[in-house]
């Protein structure tokens, strides 16, 4: 029986190392004319991420700023705003009903401080006991300082024979109307978040990253104009390169409106992204 040998040939070396400096021919112009794109693509997805944080932190606290209590927003640093939030407000009766044969109605005054008082208006968002209502704030020394703050204890709504004295019926601490304000409106600040301040800190660029953090921090109302400490507090941005406040609460020809500017710029790998938002502010109250 005969045997045949079949002889196989492979590759040589020489072979070899020609394929491998083709192929990296190949691959480094490859890379050269989707390395640009690639690193355009990503970049692109970084300030996406960057500009979509900015945008809705300062939409959040603009928000909160408009709809803050008149008066109330300070700056006790560049990178610190605090105001007083609301919830609702309403107007109060102002006086008695002098219908013949009617009485019991509870009213506001400039002299005598009441334990109760008559809303004539629905509330869109109910209040509860433990919220707090403002009435006439000229200046944020008067809502910080409590001198025009009454505490609500209870809540209750006029119906069938009652229904001539108003919509509800608030039950407060002793407050009056102040002096010289004849508006009749009240405003109703949240017990559990009676002050907010929006807090930058640690807010530097290094190697590309912002380092900084962006909070929402709650606390009950303090006279000291103070930025209080994030400890806990809610995160609204992270990466924060740089981060200021600016508010003028005079702005205008009839001295009712102030502006606030907000400004805060992101960065993280390399890209950053620099949002300013300004926004008007009604200091009628």
């Amino acid at each position: 029986m005969v045997r045949r040998t079949v002889k196989q040939r492979g590759f040589t070396l020489v072979e070899l190392v020609i394929v491998v400096v083709l192929v990296g021919i190949i691959g480094s112009i490859v890379a050269m004319q989707l390395g640009p794109t690639m690193r355009g693509y990503v970049a692109v997805g970084e300030r996406a991420a960057l500009s979509d944080q900015a945008d809705t932190a300062l939409r959040r606290i603009v928000t909160e700023v408009r709809a803050a209590v008149p008066n109330s927003l300070r700056l006790p640093r560049a990178d610190c705003l605090e105001l007083v939030p609301t919830i609702d407000g309403g107007r109060f009766r102002a006086g008695p009903d002098v219908t013949a044969g009617r009485s019991g109605d509870a009213y506001l005054d400039y002299d005598t401080p009441a334990t109760a008082f008559d809303v004539m208006t629905r509330f869109t968002s109910a209040p509860a006991a433990g919220d707090l209502v403002v009435i006439g704030n000229q200046n944020p020394g008067d809502v910080y300082g409590k001198s025009n703050v009454s505490i609500i204890g209870a809540v209750a709504d006029h119906s069938g024979a009652d229904a001539w004295k108003g919509v509800h019926r608030l039950t407060v601490t002793p407050t009056r109307i102040p002096f010289g304000y004849q508006d009749g409106r009240f405003l109703v600040v949240p017990g559990g978040e009676q002050s907010v301040s929006y807090v930058c800190e640690g807010a530097k660029l290094e190697d590309g990253q912002g380092k900084g953090t962006l909070y929402r921090v709650t606390r009950e109302l303090t006279e000291a104009a103070s930025c209080p400490g994030t400890a806990g507090a809610a995160v609204l941005a992270t990466k924060v390169a740089s981060c200021a406040f600016i508010y003028s609460p005079n702005q205008g020809a009839t001295q009712q409106s102030g502006f606030v500017q907000l400004q805060l710029t992101l960065a993280d790998g390399g890209e950053s992204v620099a949002l300013t938002l300004g926004a008007h502010v009604s200091n009628v109250p």
